[in-house]
């Protein structure tokens, strides 16, 4: 009976034990049609909770032993539902299936990921490629950087311009990645168009605010843009014809289910229209890019999987033998993931980046060639650990080794009259450590905390300076090759939380530090491939911003429409701006001479209203908003206008599926125009009439507003064959917006003075024709 009884006991108090015992199960979710990792998808278990796969299409979540249902699901594809019975760690990796393409289901789908009310993360915008190949553009060419402008609290730096500027940041202040390697000039043609070719492109993220500490190195933004791994099913070919450039894309298996590959090129033959004319001052100029991506990806194992990609870009400008101009960028991305565990996920990346310009000069007698540089080598280790349900933690090492050739000024004949002048080169290591914690506090309560230990060492070797508050050399100090003249440190904070009011609304909060070493020195409001970057110095200090956001989420009407609203408010230390008549461009190795630091802050709100589903998608974003800086010897030590400030920013945008072969979309943007500094008065000096400046970026531009309408047919569709036509008008209405106002005196009266409007672009039509098989 006492037997009995106690066996009684034992199997009663191991009921409990067994019912808490948690077993793992991970696994990586890819496309069944193409063998991509989907990034963002979901795992759900018995109809709640669950995970999100990361940037590899990993997952891992913790269930209590025993039967279990788990739903896949991921925009575009079609869900998978899986009945599962656990009492041990599981890997179960599944491949979602293409949905149907028919009209009817695809106008009731989600066309992009939806914004997740109960993740901590805030400011973060997603882009689809299906928004990007919809929305109407500069001469039908497809281009993310212009897509992300129509969102809130990102605004283009002009037109003919891919810069943009982030919640009052500087263009130089958004970091900008590609497969995790920085693009330093993210531009084509003068910035018309932008580096990154779309067909190349599986995920964009652009985070405005609460950066997770996996990111570092620039204040404002972080544009995260991940390449297509390349289709390991089967063969596809695709490409396009426009009116300036042509695009071809090529991927497939190299062993299928194993291996595949991805080379997508483009060109543009602006040049091929030069050479056709009978003047020889138009055919022997020359204007044309190209860029390639490329991308190899082997699974080495069920816990090993190698990536290898690269992008390589050239812009060439010349006009004769006069002058020319050639810049370009390339990167390299060598990654290798490792699954240690069910629990745990290793990325270790081996990144470089090189950006270069180069200028040829044959004209008034000077003959002479310029070129910069900044090159980068950076090594990374990343894990991911699956606590459990309720904590994941993400930390990581870098370290980037920084070498800058400011300018370099080299005759190209024994007979110019340009003597050698070299800049010096400047080396640096920026390293860093960082770890964050996703805490799941409660049901409706999630946190996200952690930060960055950032160390930035200057490296010899060269000579640093020492420079009085009037901007004169006091002392040289010389250093030899590898020296350590300064370090910085600084340590940079990160917490988010959301709390989950009902099943369609929550409020978020987060607080973020960045801190910045590079800095790029401009003489205009748009960003140039002549644009100089420079690291911290012995003078020149780190960039540092606090930035406090709160935000609220809502889905409306049974999830069809979202609506989200903003707030920041931003300060900024060690901002840099130019002392009056400074020329950072002058043959000087003391930059600092030319330049006063001080601060900043920005502050705004930012709505915006979004349709996902049905015939009629799209969104209305607005943004209110105000950045100023503080430099003393600037503006009379007050308080002024950044050049990127502009009050009022509104995009609309609009896309109808009309039938399963028409689908239409429009856009358009008003803006309130840049703070620029106009003269206030003239001056007559001899013979000369001259202008004189008082507040700096006192005036506005005039406010800037466009219409682009854009409309693709889809051709016959066979097995193995589709095509389509793309339309687009820029500018529809022909609005003269000012690129540039230049004050100049009145040719026939000398005490009147006209201001001379450039605009770039009046309508402009276009038409591309696109095809795959």
């Amino acid at each position: 009976m006492n037997k009995l009884l106690l066996l009684g006991l034992i199997v009663l108090t191991s009921i409990p034990a067994l019912a808490q015992r948690k077993v793992s199960i991970s696994g990586t979710l890819k496309s069944r049609s193409k063998g991509e990792t989907l990034i963002g998808a979901t795992v759900r278990a018995d109809g709640s909770g669950g995970a999100v796969t990361n940037e590899y299409g990993f997952y891992s979540i913790s269930l209590p032993a025993g039967s279990h249902t788990l739903e896949f699901t991921a925009v575009g594809l079609q869900g998978q539902t899986l009945a599962v019975s656990l009492n041990r760690d599981t890997t179960i990796n599944i491949f979602l299936a293409d949905e149907s393409k028919s009209l009817d289901e695809v106008t009731v789908t989600a066309a992009t990921k939806r914004r997740s009310l109960s993740s901590p993360q805030m400011g973060l915008e997603h882009v689809s490629t299906s928004e990007i190949k919809n929305i109407p553009v500069l001469l039908g060419e497809r281009d993310p950087l212009k897509v992300i402008t129509l969102l809130p609290g990102i605004k283009s730096a002009g037109e003919g311009n891919t810069g943009f500027n982030v919640r009052g940041g500087a263009a130089d202040q958004n970091l900008i990645l590609l497969d995790e390697a920085p693009v330093y000039n993210a531009s084509h043609l003068l910035g018309f168009f932008s580096t990154f070719n779309s067909d190349a492109i599986k995920d964009i993220n652009v985070y405005k605010g609460g950066m997770p500490s996996q990111y570092g190195g620039r204040l404002s933004s972080v544009l995260d843009i991940k390449m297509n791994d390349g289709n390991n099913q089967d063969y596809n070919v695709s490409g396009g014809i426009g009116l300036i450039s042509a695009k071809l894309n090529v991927e497939g298996p190299i062993q299928k289910d194993r291996s595949s590959f991805l080379v997508s090129a483009r060109r543009t033959y602006a040049d091929v229209f030069l050479k056709l004319s009978s003047d020889s001052t138009i055919n022997s100029n020359t204007l044309y890019f190209y860029d390639i991506n490329a991308k190899l990806n082997y699974i080495l194992g069920d816990k090993d999987r190698l990536y290898l990609s690269g992008y390589f870009g050239k812009d060439r400008m010349g006009v004769g033998d006069l002058f020319g101009l050639d810049w370009g960028n390339s990167t390299g991305t060598l990654r290798w993931n490792h699954i240690f565990s069910n629990k745990l996920f290793s990325n270790t990346s081996l990144i470089f980046s090189n950006y270069n310009y180069k200028i040829l000069i044959n004209s008034g007698g000077y003959n002479l060639n310029i070129f910069s540089q900044i090159r980068d080598w950076n090594i990374k280790e990343e894990l991911q650990w699956y606590v459990s349900n309720k904590h994941s933690l993400r930390m990581g090492v870098n370290s980037i080794y920084h070498e800058i050739r400011p300018g370099e000024v080299t005759p190209n004949s024994p007979n110019s009259s340009i003597n050698e002048s070299i800049l010096q080169r400047r080396h640096s290591l920026e390293s860093a450590v960082y770890l964050s914690d996703t805490w799941k506090a409660t049901d409706n309560l999630n946190i996200t905390y952690g930060g960055r230990l950032t160390g930035f060492s200057i490296l010899g070797k060269g000579d640093f300076y020492e420079v009085d508050p009037s901007g004169k050399v006091t002392d040289t100090l010389h250093y030899n090759d590898g020296q350590v003249v300064k370090t910085y440190l600084n340590f940079e904070p990160r917490v988010a939380l959301s709390y989950q009011m009902n099943a369609t609304s929550s409020i978020k909060a987060s607080y973020v530090r960045n801190v910045q070493n590079l800095h790029l020195l401009a003489n205009s409001t748009s960003s140039s491939p002549t644009d100089k970057w420079v690291a911290s110095t012995n003078i020149l200090k780190p960039e540092i911003s606090d930035q406090v956001s709160l935000g609220y989420y809502k889905n409306l009407w049974d999830n069809a429409y979202e609506l989200t609203v903003e707030t920041y408010y931003k300060t900024m230390q060690n901002q840099v701006d130019y002392r009056d008549g400074a020329d950072v461009f002058s043959n000087t190795n003391a930059i600092e001479a030319e330049l006063l630091a001080g601060k900043g802050r920005a502050y705004g709100i930012e709505w915006l209203l979004r349709k996902r589903v049905g015939r009629l998608s799209g969104w209305v974003s607005y943004t209110l908003s105000k950045t100023e800086k503080q430099i003393n010897g600037i503006n009379n030590d007050r308080w002024y206008n950044a050049t990127q400030d502009r009050t009022h920013d509104i995009a609309i945008v609009a896309m109808y599926k009309l039938s399963k072969k028409w689908s239409l979309s429009a856009n358009w943007v008003y803006n309130t125009g840049n703070a620029v500094t106009f003269p206030a008065g003239k001056y007559r000096s001899g013979d000369q009439i001259l202008f004189y400046y008082t507040e700096r970026n006192g005036y506005r531009m005039p406010a800037y507003h466009r219409l682009d309408l854009g409309a693709t047919c889809q051709l016959k569709t066979r097995k193995r064959w589709s095509s389509e036509l793309a339309f687009s008008v820029y500018n529809a209405y022909a609005r003269q917006n000012a690129y540039t106002i230049e004050f100049q005196q009145d040719p026939d009266n000398a005490d009147k003075t006209q201001a001379v409007r450039t605009a770039l672009f009046g309508l402009i039509p276009s038409v591309s024709y696109n095809f795959k098989f």
